[in-house]
């Protein structure tokens, strides 16, 4: 019988979309199941809905132009042939391609009634919310309330980019058209409108990818990039500058020459990939467009967390200002067990010195970056690299302990010489020099972190300085006062898991900077992980050199380990 409901149109034009789209995606579906080259079935569930799509479809063969339903009913009981064959994918795809050509010669209309303007992803979850929570749950992952208690196959799970990476938008609306047959997924085209289907589609499309619109979008575009590469298909080639549209003018916005080099390549993969071009030539043709997307993708989709930068911020505030703060104190406390209290004011002239050194220093650094503002990317990169380092040696135990007693000794020695002298001078020079290079490795922090973040971020970098200035002045404050004790080795603990965070960032972000301005190559790894926030781009050289932290990492760990069970074993 017909698949009707009440208010359901009849007319031709929505039977010919419920055809096309049923026996789009039953083609699909069968593709799932069936290795490219056909003869046998390698996932029988995805065969099984293809025949459920194409049963679907039969059910409007009745409501089509009388010109088209012979050629219909003949295509659909062809489609089921080929799936009892276990036939190569391609020859379905042939039999949909032209039923839809002669479907829609026939109506007269658009068989895919695309929206006039970009679906609403704020409406789109709104809807999702009203509609599919109760099966696929909150955020998409098929654990809805009522998931457990249906019969069949469980509700997708619509963040899986494995299962959703090859489902276009329009096919996730069609699917919200027509329903799923032999799931629980219902009908919702006459339940929901059709700008709030679309809404819907464009949301769960996004699902895969963080709620990202601009992440889908790219991802569309490398997909298409690869699949003209390998078909040698200057209609995929087409399709993949149409994708790279959404966000051409977001990219154009930020770098008006990258926009325009990404068009003229689109435009030549179009044309060498049906001329006859070699292998190596278009893999260098896919490499070059696959690097500049990905620059794209950096100029218009990094954003730094506001709050994430704060914390960093506020721990090198505390971690570096305490430091001066210990280093001072211990000068101070040398003096008086030397004899010799009355000349601590020469120590305080001394750090003061170093503080307006520190901030003339970041002064001179903000001014070379505004006259270098041509190889601004590069020198940013560079800083973040020389962070990176400063930060690894500064966190890592395995260094710093040795490093840090060598550094005290140094200073207790440069006291010692100073206060037998009884030269005022290398008295303030001492504390200058301790004071001064916590100031300095600050500014380097502070420049790596606001290079980092961008303008738009510099209030959440600003504001956790401050407080952490506060915080200084109330632990000097409670320290001297009250006799505040603070447990140095949790403190210096945390500070150097969060020190050592930032350059496992810093290392990642600084490659992904000298590679934005042409110092160092690209090379993007296909389906590598991309986490901004983190530093972490799916590039060869930005991966393997957070490789290295990662490994170092686990060497500090396993050592850690180690002595302890030394240390509980000889005790």
């Amino acid at each position: 019988m017909p698949r009707t409901s009440v208010g359901q149109a009849t007319d031709s034009l929505s039977a010919a979309r419920r055809v096309v789209a049923a026996t789009t995606l039953a083609a699909k579906e069968y593709a799932n199941g069936v290795p490219a080259a056909g003869g046998r079935v390698e996932r029988p569930e995805e065969v099984d809905e293809a025949r459920q799509f194409v049963d679907l479809a039969r059910f409007d063969i009745p409501l089509l132009p009388v010109p088209v339903r012979a050629a219909g009913d003949s295509a659909l009981k062809a489609m089921r042939a080929l799936f009892d064959h276990a036939a190569a994918p391609a020859q379905v795809q042939r039999i949909v391609d032209a039923l839809e050509q002669r479907i829609a010669g026939a109506v007269g209309g658009a068989i895919v009634p695309l929206p006039a303007r970009p679906p609403s992803l704020a409406r789109g979850a709104q809807v999702f919310r009203e509609q599919c929570v109760q099966c696929h749950g909150d955020g998409g992952h098929g654990d809805g309330p009522k998931a457990k208690k249906l019969t069949g196959p469980p509700p997708a799970d619509l963040t899986d980019p494995v299962a959703m990476g090859s489902v276009t938008m329009v096919d996730i609306y069609r699917k919200i058209m027509l329903g799923v047959a032999g799931t629980a997924m219902p009908a919702f085209e006459e339940t929901v409108p059709d700008s709030d289907r679309w809404a819907a589609a464009a949301y769960v499309a996004t699902l895969p990818y963080g709620g990202s619109r601009t992440a889908m979008v790219f991802t569309a575009v490398r997909r298409q990039v690869d699949s003209a590469v390998v078909r040698r298909s200057a209609q995929d080639a087409v399709d993949a500058y149409l994708a790279f549209e959404e966000v051409e003018t977001a990219v154009r916005a930020h770098d008006d020459a990258l926009a325009s080099r990404l068009e003229d390549d689109f435009a030549t993969l179009r044309g060498r990939a049906t001329a006859g071009a070699g292998p190596a030539e278009l893999a260098a043709l896919q490499q070059r467009i696959l690097a500049e997307l990905e620059r794209a993708e950096r100029q218009v989709a990094d954003r730094e967390s506001g709050a994430n930068l704060f914390v960093q911020s506020l721990g090198l505030t505390l971690r570096e200002g305490f430091e001066a703060i210990l280093i001072i104190g211990a000068l101070m406390t040398f003096l008086t067990k030397a004899g010799a209290p009355e000349r601590r004011r020469d120590v305080a002239w001394g750090a003061w010195a170093a503080v307006a050194a520190s901030l003339l220093t970041f002064v001179l650094v903000q001014l070379l970056f505004a006259v270098t503002s041509n190889q601004r990317e590069a020198l940013e990169g560079w800083t973040m690299l020389l962070a990176t380092g400063v930060l690894f040696y500064v966190s890592y135990w395995l260094l710093s302990k040795i490093e840090a007693d060598k550094w005290t000794a140094f200073v207790r020695g440069k006291m010692q010489d100073a206060v037998t002298s009884g030269s005022r001078a290398a008295l303030v020079s001492v504390a200058f020099l301790a004071v001064y290079r916590e100031g300095f490795e600050t500014i380097l922090f502070y420049k790596a972190l606001l290079t980092s973040g961008g303008t738009g971020e510099a209030a959440a970098v600003i504001a956790g300085f401050a407080l952490g200035a506060v915080g200084l002045v109330i632990i000097y404050i409670a320290i001297n006062s009250f006799g505040l004790r603070i447990p140095l080795r949790p403190f210096f603990g945390l500070t150097g898991a969060l020190l050592y965070y930032m350059a496992f960032v810093f290392a990642g972000k600084g490659v992904a900077e000298l590679q934005n301005a042409g110092v160092i190559g690209m090379t993007p790894v296909d389906g590598g992980p991309r986490v901004p926030f983190l530093g972490v781009y799916p590039t060869v050289q930005s991966l393997a050199l957070q490789g290295v932290f990662v490994l170092l990492f686990v060497v500090a760990f396993v050592w850690m380990r180690v002595d302890a069970a030394r240390r509980r074993t000889v005790s």
